[in-house]
């Protein structure tokens, strides 16, 4: 059983929904490619960004009850998610686009780095830094 917040539980649990959003875009988006439709799965990637890129303003309303250092931390946590993002769209890079939310070393079953976030948020509770 948790002993977070409950702000801090449902910014968790939109979190896990974002995420899974997210990965189902970049899923439609790796089934076009493999349908050879190149300029699909660059939508796809591209959509899969954008909702990265999106992530840390719209988290804001549920950020907002939480007191100020964990609500900084936690933040700047999804605000690095977010610039990335702005970054790969900025560049126009379906490469980075793609990379987004993997560490270079990523293995198909690991887990990315969203998910080891939000499980850290999860764990740390109101010490998440």
């Amino acid at each position: 059983m948790s002993h977070n917040p409950p702000a801090l539980e449902l910014l968790i649990a939109w979190l896990r929904q974002r995420h899974d959003a997210v990965m189902a875009l970049e899923a439609a988006a790796l089934a076009r490619l493999d349908a050879q439709d190149t300029p699909g799965y660059t939508q796809g990637m591209r959509r899969k960004a954008e909702s990265l890129a999106a992530l840390a303003e719209d988290a804001k309303p549920l950020l907002a009850p939480l007191p100020g250092e964990l609500r900084f931390n936690l933040a700047l946590a999804l605000e690095n998610f977010s610039a990335g993002a702005r970054t790969a769209l900025r560049l126009n890079s379906v490469f980075y686009m793609s990379a987004l939310l993997y560490p270079d070393d990523h293995k198909p079953g690991d887990p990315d780095n969203l998910t080891l976030c939000i499980g850290r948020m999860a764990r740390e509770g109101e010490d998440f830094r």
